[in-house]
């Protein structure tokens, strides 16, 4: 449950600029945070004057892009928000002189109306030490006015508010079809988290608990809590879970004959590998690839077959590693859907990539003090990167899904 085997993040792409400024020394980024008001309100003189010229042209010139009657007439006070705070910046003013009247700048509206997000929470989230949270509040303090106390409040109220946000948000307006649930060490301990993809093909994080890979309790206390907000199951749900013993008790348990349980094709290939000599595992990596990748269900059981029989004679634990549990392999292919839903729903990647992006926001945390901020931390960071996700590809062919689960409850009736 604790592999690294994701093939690539899912976040909304950064500009190379900010990716340079992301990577500098701890110092550099301090003295960002410091100007960062004044970084503000050059960037919105910027955005307005850009647009004062393509509306009445640039100043001293003849040319008039909307005509002669918009002029330049000065400046008003104005303000702009910046971590909920006022911070005041010259508007410039556009005169029409045939109507008599003043034109509004559009950049202006809208970056009063916009709500910029807390940067100190962003940026311990983006990889600052624990151990350099005092030095970012007391650049707070410096440069924005702020008291420290004030700062950690601010970070603290919005990390509690995310985990509440977590714990209570109903789960009855939308429809899920598929769960990916899965476990890594993140924030000095084992957490499972539960992801969920809806009938439309987008991704929710549900819920996380603290737990151990083999205990199943804590695993079964998590799904009961998602139904009691709403999750349904009733007409079959599709569980991608890797092979821990107490994932799968944890969901057959809950879920019943409803669940349709998708073992991570890439946790059994590295298994199964795991039992070769070096030199041998590429080769049997390629092999157990093409096995999988057939279309069929019948075709990739008879190749898996094969390879079994040949398992046996090179390794019997190797063997017995493929044949465990391999029936659950090979769901999505017994339910017709493996070339349309494979890419995304025959492995663990879609929560791996998840948690991916939860260890770069708190992995460089030093100090853990209590559960509360742990579960604080882990939620805040879950959200975060959440609102990153896209529809998972083939979200299309959902419908079927939908159809084929509804289909297998019933013939287990």
């Amino acid at each position: 449950m604790d592999s690294q085997h994701s093939t690539g993040s899912e976040e909304t792409p950064i500009p190379s600029s900010l990716e340079h400024l992301l990577d500098q020394p701890i110092d550099v980024k301090l003295q960002l945070l410091q100007h960062h008001a004044e970084i503000a309100r050059l960037l919105a003189g910027e955005i307005m004057d850009e647009e004062v010229e393509s509306v009445a042209g640039e100043r001293q010139s003849e040319d008039h892009p909307c005509g002669r009657h918009l002029c330049r007439w000065g400046h008003n006070p104005g303000s702009i928000r910046i971590d909920g705070e006022r911070v005041p910046i010259d508007v410039p003013r556009i005169r029409d002189m045939e109507a008599g009247e003043e034109r509004r700048l559009e950049s202006y509206q809208a970056m009063k109306k916009a709500e910029v997000p807390d940067d100190l929470a962003e940026t311990i989230l983006l990889g600052l030490a624990q151990g350099d949270y005092e030095r970012v509040a007391s650049q707070f303090v410096d440069g924005f006015g702020l008291s420290q106390s004030s700062v950690s409040r601010r970070f603290q109220e919005r990390a509690q508010k995310a985990l509440e946000e977590f714990e209570s948000r109903s789960l009855k307006e939308e429809n899920f079809l598929a769960l990916w649930i899965d476990g890594k060490h993140v924030a000095g301990e084992q957490m499972i988290v539960c992801l969920g993809v809806t009938e439309k093909g987008y991704k929710k994080v549900l819920g996380f608990t603290q737990a151990t890979t083999e205990n199943s309790r804590p695993i079964k206390e998590m799904l009961r809590n998602l139904i009691e907000r709403g999750l349904s199951f009733g007409e079959g749900i599709l569980c991608v879970i890797d092979g821990s013993k107490g994932l799968r008790k944890a969901t057959r348990e809950i879920f019943g004959k409803s669940a349709e349980i998708q073992r991570c094709q890439w946790h059994k290939r590295e298994n199964v590998v795991s039992y070769l000599p070096k030199a041998d595992q590429s080769k049997w990596r390629k092999k157990l690839q093409r096995a999988y990748q057939e279309p069929t269900y019948e075709a990739a059981k008879e190749r898996l077959a094969g390879l079994h029989a040949e398992l046996q004679q090179i390794n019997r634990k190797a063997a017995r590693s493929l044949q465990e549990g391999i029936e659950e392999t090979l769901t999505l292919h017994r339910l017709g859907l493996f070339e349309k839903l494979g890419r995304n729903l025959k492995t663990t990647n879609g929560i791996e990539n998840l948690m991916g992006q939860v260890s770069r926001r708190i992995g460089k945390v030093k100090r853990w003090h209590h559960s509360p901020q742990r579960h604080q931390w882990m939620a805040l960071a879950l959200l975060e990167a959440e609102s990153r996700m896209r529809r998972i590809s083939g979200y299309e062919d959902l419908p079927e899904l939908k159809k084929a689960l509804k289909e297998a409850t019933s013939n287990d009736d």
